[in-house]
């Protein structure tokens, strides 16, 4: 075999593997198999707060059902953050009285659909406490959006 002929075979086998590097690049970025970017769910909520019982409440009004595990909710009273944030889903946390309500329960199935209520309780060890006349506002996040961000007067 003379070596002209093996230039050609290698020659051909760098094009073809070239060939199906290329079609991987083009499939994956096609079929979506690079980063995604996905839209925020849509949800309409609404707050209360009881400083008679330290309880604040979370109504998810209507849109999107929301996984529980994928949010962060923070908590202000008088614009001040609480010093213990609520982490959801859960039963016992410190800066809580034990056991929220609803799909902030770690019992709960955790979905959080439009009509449901999920309500803590601020622990006296949490700081700002709620107090009649505070004005308490609840902003919901998930994945890297803010989601909602509602208001009450206790």
């Amino acid at each position: 075999m003379s070596a002209r002929a093996t230039s050609s075979v290698v020659g051909i086998a760098l094009m073809v593997l070239l060939t199906v590097l290329s079609s991987a690049v083009v499939g994956a970025t096609v079929f979506g198999i690079g980063p995604t970017d996905s839209a925020p769910p849509r949800v309409s909520m609404s707050a209360s707060a009881d400083a008679a019982r330290d309880r604040i409440a979370l109504t998810h009004r209507s849109g999107d059902s929301l996984a529980v595990s994928d949010l962060r909710i923070e908590i202000r009273i008088d614009g001040t953050p609480l010093r213990e944030q609520p982490p959801v889903p859960f039963f016992a946390a410190s800066g809580f009285e034990s056991g929220p309500t609803g799909p902030l329960n770690s019992a709960a199935d955790g979905t959080w659909r439009a009509g449901e209520t999920g309500a803590v309780r601020i622990a006296d060890t949490n700081s700002p406490q709620l107090t009649t006349g505070a004005t308490v506002t609840v902003h919901v996040y998930t994945e890297h959006y803010r989601i909602a961000t509602v208001t009450a007067r206790a």
